[in-house]
């Protein structure tokens, strides 16, 4: 027995120990500090830095562990320290989603009829658009969000966006605050998000096409919504009896397509999109080509829209030059990028792509 496990404590430091050795055989351990509840592990290293971490992360995290790597003084230091859960400041999430559920009642009043400005209580009455819009958007969210829970992966609670748009929010996101375990768990809260908020979509669209529209008077300067119905969205539509391109909705059913449209940008296969998480995990490092011609292919169905078919293809430029400032520059790598995700997941991921092309429509709105 050597010096540095002479100095091992008992329980679970010898797990650690373990671990280390069964994962990363070629780290030679030859000095071991225990200081503070804190391994100090010295040893020389023969891979990347990044390699070991990669391979250590998953077994050390699951015993409540995290890991680092240094360079002290020419040495190489391995730093397996007790995870310090970070209390989440709750508050945040529930202040956040009380002022969407005002915003998005304010514009919701607006398609029952009600003039919020001549009389604030008049703006209960877009109450059904908002619980319609809050269901489908954090029903999208809250898959990621149980699913990441089950990888073991720390993530937040939904943030809701208030915003002052013709839905009264900019949507919900959550914040991933740890390394992606594998690409399974990658390709798993990639697709969680879409598939639970594109049921909620089908859902709502469902009950609000089964009531009757809301047939508001259009002033003389006033503006309104011309509304491009998807694939999906029209064959719900004819289940429950057949509907048209030209007809009005219920505002519930306007959420219902929110949701759908939601879906398609989520969708879109670059970056760290949905759809950048799926085609990551389903098809390694070759993803990043599709996400870096990505920008391109948007750019060019908004110029289509435009010059061909003289209607508003806005929608796609701005994605097109979003995803090329912010997303076409690849996916963080998950720990484990080697095991393959299997063919299941794989029809899976196919299928939710497909799912994504019956929302889509080439204009969205038109005023």
């Amino acid at each position: 027995m050597n010096d540095a496990e002479q100095n091992i404590p008992p329980d679970s430091d010898d797990a650690i120990i373990d671990i280390i050795r069964s994962e990363v055989p070629d780290f030679k351990i030859y000095e071991y500090v225990y200081e503070d509840g804190v391994h100090f592990l010295y040893g020389h290293l023969k891979n990347e830095p990044n390699d070991i971490l990669k391979r250590l992360w998953v077994p050390l995290n699951n015993m409540g562990y995290d890991v680092q790597m240094s360079y002290e003084l020419g040495e190489n230091v391995l730093i397996v320290s007790p995870i310090v859960e970070q209390k989440e400041l709750i508050w945040i999430n529930v202040v956040l989603a009380t002022i969407t559920f005002f915003t998005t009642m304010f514009v919701g009043s607006f398609m029952f009829g009600a003039d919020p400005f001549s009389n604030p209580f008049e703006i209960i009455k877009g109450l059904p658009f908002t619980l319609a819009i809050m269901f489908v958007l954090g029903s999208h969210e809250m898959g990621h969000y149980f699913v990441a829970k089950i990888h073991g992966m720390k993530t937040s609670l939904p943030y809701f966006i208030p915003f002052p748009s013709i839905v009264g929010t900019m949507g919900a996101v959550i914040k991933n605050k740890g390394p992606i375990p594998s690409r399974k768990a990658l390709f798993d809260v990639g697709v969680a998000g879409p598939v639970v908020g594109l049921i909620a979509s089908i859902v709502v669209t469902a009950i609000g096409l089964s009531l009757p529209p809301v047939i508001l008077a259009v002033p003389e300067n006033g503006m309104s919504l011309n509304l491009s119905l998807p694939p999906l969205f029209l064959f719900i539509g004819s289940l429950l009896g057949g509907i048209g391109e030209d007809i009005i909705i219920h505002p519930v059913a306007f959420a219902g397509w929110v949701g759908m449209l939601v879906t398609t940008l989520n969708l879109i296969p670059a970056g760290q999109l949905d759809g950048g998480h799926m085609l990551r995990s389903m098809l390694g490092q070759k993803a990043d080509l599709v996400s870096g011609i990505m920008p391109f292919i948007l750019l060019s169905v908004g110029f289509f829209v435009y010059y061909v078919m003289h209607q508003n293809g806005a929608m796609w430029i701005f994605w097109g030059l979003f995803i090329m400032l912010f997303a076409s520059g690849g996916h963080p790598e998950p720990l484990d990028d080697v095991d393959e995700i299997g063919s299941s997941r794989k029809i899976l991921g196919i299928l939710v792509f497909a799912a994504g092309l019956l929302c889509v429509t080439l204009s969205p709105i038109q005023m």
